[in-house]
């Protein structure tokens, strides 16, 4: 059985901010939205009930990789010394 989280904010302080509130929610998540602090909506976010993407799907994808691609950065010279 998984924990609930709920967090718990004005409506007022939630109107202009709510795009990012929702897409920093973890899955089960709750937001208690409340007006005069008394609660009067919940958003929950669902959870996860299948990984996006499909197996396979990249298969007959062809791929190009430099052959420098683990070269050290000349930006980190000072740091590889």
């Amino acid at each position: 059985m998984t924990e609930t989280i709920a967090r718990t904010f004005p409506v007022t302080a939630v109107q202009s901010k709510l795009p990012e509130l929702l897409a920093g929610m973890a899955g089960g998540e709750e937001l208690i939205l409340t007006a005069d602090g008394v609660p009067v909506a919940v958003i929950k976010r669902l959870e996860c009930t299948s990984w996006p993407s499909v197996p396979g799907t990249a298969k007959d994808r062809s791929f190009w990789m430099s052959p420098d691609f683990d070269a050290p950065l000349e930006d980190f010279a000072e740091y590889m010394e």
